[in-house]
């Protein structure tokens, strides 16, 4: 398989020990090319380093997490948007809204998002979004910015079905992850994965979170990484009734498309 995860935090702490390592045994699972998870200032910068040891294999995302919005400020914004002015940065997010811990203030959240859609409307490159139990705040202000945004993607969807739909409606992309392997609290997503077109659909680990639950032998240390892409797509194609290698096709071509991938080197 010829597979890309667009979710993965590398700049974890988690994975500093075993980088390298990490990333071969993500290639050897058939993950040609990953875009590195940038949320916060610092995180970032992180991502873009990430990126740069690791050409046409690793990009970047440059955006600030809903739960670091408390730290947003202006030398936070003119860092950001010097980042977007880079190649290698494809994104911009993790940014958006997350009422279900409050890490930051609400009104924070909101300014934050805003500030990042309009840095998305002055670079126009395409949006890694969150929600989480904030979907009416969330559509609103995206609502404001309507008709001056790119391309979109929900990152890590666990949401409802009028949620999803209301996503796709607005021409956006959703993101999978392990939580579809989650009994407890994902087992709504195997049904809603059989509506999201093809060419909507996008796949990722959000590593090191989210370990798939049904991976068997389960790793000792609970991390998740991007090897683990290929069970999830395998989980996905179960739900969607299809072989796959069609799913797996399928989600790489529409993530190649969606943050402009050139095709991964053959090394």
């Amino acid at each position: 398989m010829d597979l890309i995860d667009i979710g993965a935090n590398l700049g974890h702490e988690s994975f500093a020990h075993d980088f390298d390592a990490v990333l071969q045994r993500a290639f050897d699972a058939g993950v040609s090319q990953l875009v590195v998870t940038g949320a916060s200032e610092a995180g970032s910068i992180a991502a873009l380093e990430l990126a740069q040891r690791r050409p046409g294999r690793l990009f970047a995302t440059a955006g600030v997490h809903p739960h670091h919005a408390a730290d947003f400020t202006s030398h936070t914004e003119s860092v950001l948007a010097d980042l977007h002015r880079l190649d290698l940065v494809r994104a911009v997010g993790e940014c958006g809204l997350d009422y279900h811990r409050d890490f930051s203030p609400r009104p924070a959240q909101r300014r934050a998002f805003e500030r990042q859609l309009e840095l998305a409307v002055a670079c126009g490159k395409p949006l890694f979004l969150h929600q989480r139990d904030a979907h009416a705040d969330f559509m609103a202000i995206l609502r404001d910015f309507s008709g001056r945004l790119g391309p979109a993607v929900v990152h890590c969807f666990t949401g409802s079905g009028d949620e999803m739909r209301a996503y796709l409606d607005a021409g956006w992309h959703i993101g999978i992850t392990g939580w579809l392997c989650d009994e407890r609290r994902g087992l709504h997503l195997r049904e809603l994965v059989r509506d999201i077109p093809a060419d909507r659909l996008m796949i990722e680990t959000d590593a090191p979170y989210l370990l798939p639950r049904t991976v068997r032998p389960m790793p000792s240390h609970r991390r998740n990484e991007p090897m683990y892409l290929a069970h999830i797509v395998e989980e996905l194609a179960r739900d969607r009734g299809e072989d796959v290698a069609v799913t797996a096709a399928a989600t790489t071509a529409t993530a190649r498309a969606f943050f402009s991938l050139p095709p991964a080197p053959a090394d």
